[in-house]
């Protein structure tokens, strides 16, 4: 029998969430204007913020099952960020204050210093449709 190996790996899937991230903030900095694309990327900001979040959590409790609570509780410590800006990000949209979006932006760029873009991968779609959603779920006081 052969062994099974996990391609699924948390974090090859958060480096994926930060580098889409990335790629939002950097499309967001060139834009001059609010449109409706601004404000689906900022929606799909929320929720790649908020799956960056839930992986974090989930490798959190795998590592407290096994008893490496000091471990968890670090990484927990060292992504928090995440779930703040999530709901900064969401309060922002739901109150239609957009003019704190480009401080937000200033604010979250110093957390993804380490993800380098130099060409743009991800595709409109990913974020196509994404206030329309995050505006049609009830406000999230949820820990994710």
């Amino acid at each position: 029998m052969s062994r099974v190996i996990n391609i699924n790996d948390p974090t090859k899937a958060r480096n994926s969430y930060l580098r889409s991230i990335a790629e939002l903030l950097r499309h967001l900095a060139e834009k001059r204007e609010l449109d409706q694309e601004s404000k689906d990327m900022s929606a799909a900001i929320v929720y790649l913020l908020r799956a960056t979040y839930a992986n974090v959590d989930k490798s959190v409790k795998a590592w407290e099952k096994r008893g490496y609570w000091m471990k968890a509780d670090r990484f927990l410590r060292q992504w928090e960020w995440t779930k703040e800006y999530a709901a900064n990000f969401e309060d922002v949209i739901r109150n239609e204050a957009w003019d704190l979006i480009p401080r937000l932006l200033g604010e979250l760029m110093p957390h993804l210093d380490q993800v380098s873009v130099k060409t743009f991968t991800r595709s409109p779609s990913t974020w196509r449709g994404a206030h329309q959603k995050l505006l049609a779920e009830p406000p999230s006081d949820r820990p994710w």
